[in-house]
């Protein structure tokens, strides 16, 4: 679903294979590899929910253009210095924890700049392969990098609790109140972000305790949750990720290789303000399917809801999953062939204005409740410029009479300011924290 302003069927991968090396002498006595020396042996190979919030759609990044062996999966890197942070165009990885943090009492801008001077260096290391610079838990020893990303964001809170206000980016205040919305304040916002992705669990939960032992005494985490994918090589060949209503999700998410791209996803060089140049804003949304009333509709009537074939992708007017939707076309009885509250109709970026972004979410599942019910969705995550030309004109759109949003309920919700990449010597947030 998410057929929205980003669809992609194909991903960017950021990611290259990891170099070959000689053996490290980080081996254990058992004769166990650590991290360094599997890439040095390893063959290298190389929903959305909506729109933004609302709707369902879920993927945002292209799959890789080649089917990756499973045994070669943990060589794959992600690169931590370039002009934009990781996990934004990289490929959707199999794994994901997003959580927040807010800074504790009497943390302030000195405090914040050395938390995100170690989270730097310890995704600088952990990407690459590498362990945590101290305290490391040992529990990613095996794998190699998976390509791990680590990305890092600053909420609206972030700048009043550091005396940065005159530094905050008007396109960080706060989103506008949806009907859709049922958010929970505790599991909403923060002071700062962090996405964590990669393709081996225990790498990304790896990468998650280091964050949180890195975090010390002066952040304290605020909410956490946990996500999955589609593990590479699962299918024959690459296709667009599926969601947990079994659509396929993310057709139409823009792609690097367009033209407008970068100036729809990511701030300009000579954006304001200028340490968010390069940077991107991340909406990022907990939204809650409800599978059991969306599975008592037959197959016909799911794909009225979404405009697209479930088997497929292709829009209900015919063709393939890449074919553009005709909004006109009928049927013999003179009904449109695609419905007009369909969510693949309301969430196409010709009708809204244009409105883009770059859809990047995990699926969840939390359990079942007393009753039975899953508590299970999607995590969604857009990319964009500005959320207000982006997200959330297409939420907005989605509120007035999406079909979807009858089986979807928004639970939770936060804007971060996600600065540019760091180049080699620097830290994230470092043009911010010590401009």
């Amino acid at each position: 679903m998410a057929d929205q302003s980003t669809p992609g069927t194909s991903a960017p991968t950021a990611r290259q294979a990891a170099p070959s090396g000689p053996a490290s002498p980080e081996d254990t006595p058992t004769g166990v590899m650590s991290r360094r020396r599997l890439l040095g042996t390893a063959g290298a190979t190389g929903l959305v929910l909506g729109a933004a919030g609302a709707a369902v759609g879920y993927t945002a990044a292209p799959a890789p253009e080649k089917t990756v062996p499973l045994n070669s999966v943990g060589a794959d890197m992600a690169m931590f210095h370039g002009k934009h942070q990781p996990g934004i165009t990289d490929a959707l990885q199999a794994c994901g924890h997003l959580v927040a943090f807010d800074l504790t009492a009497g943390s302030g801008r000195r405090e914040a700049a050395a938390l995100l001077r170690r989270w730097s260096a310890t995704a600088r290391r952990l990407m690459a392969g590498e362990a945590a610079d101290h305290g490391d838990t040992g529990v990613a020893r095996d794998a190699g990098p998976s390509s791990l990303t680590m990305t890092f964001g600053f909420g609206h809170s972030f700048f009043a609790r550091t005396g940065l206000e005159k530094q905050r980016p008007a396109a960080l205040d706060p989103l506008p109140d949806f009907s859709s919305d049922r958010l929970d304040k505790a599991r909403s916002n923060g002071d700062l972000w962090v996405q964590i992705g990669a393709n081996d669990a225990l790498v990304a939960f790896h990468a998650l305790r280091a964050v949180q032992k890195d975090a010390g005494s002066a952040a304290r985490v605020r909410w956490q949750m946990n996500g999955f994918n589609r593990s590479p090589g699962a299918t024959a060949a690459p296709m667009t990720a599926r969601n947990l209503m079994g659509q396929i999700d993310g057709t139409r998410n823009p792609k690097p290789s367009e033209p407008d791209f970068d100036g729809r996803i990511f701030v300009p060089s000579s954006g304001t303000p200028e340490w968010m140049a390069n940077g991107s804003y991340a909406v990022v949304r907990r939204i809650r399917m409800l599978l059991d009333d969306w599975e008592k509709l037959s197959g016909t009537a799911q794909e009225d809801v979404i405009g697209r074939r479930k088997s497929t992708g292709a829009p209900l007017s015919g063709g393939t999953e890449t074919t553009a939707m005709d909004l006109d076309k009928t049927d013999a009885d003179g009904n449109l062939a695609v419905p007009i509250n369909a969510h693949a109709r309301i969430t196409r970026p010709d009708q809204n204005g244009g409105a883009a972004m770059l859809r990047r979410p995990f699926s969840f599942h939390d359990g079942i409740g007393t009753d039975g019910t899953p508590d299970a969705g999607l995590l969604f995550v857009c990319w964009q410029a500005d959320p207000v030309r982006g997200f959330v004109p297409v939420q907005r759109k989605l509120d007035r009479g999406d079909a979807l949003s009858q089986y979807i309920r928004h639970e939770s919700s936060g804007l971060f300011a996600v600065p540019g990449g760091a180049g080699e010597g620097e830290y994230v947030g470092q043009r911010l924290l010590e401009g």
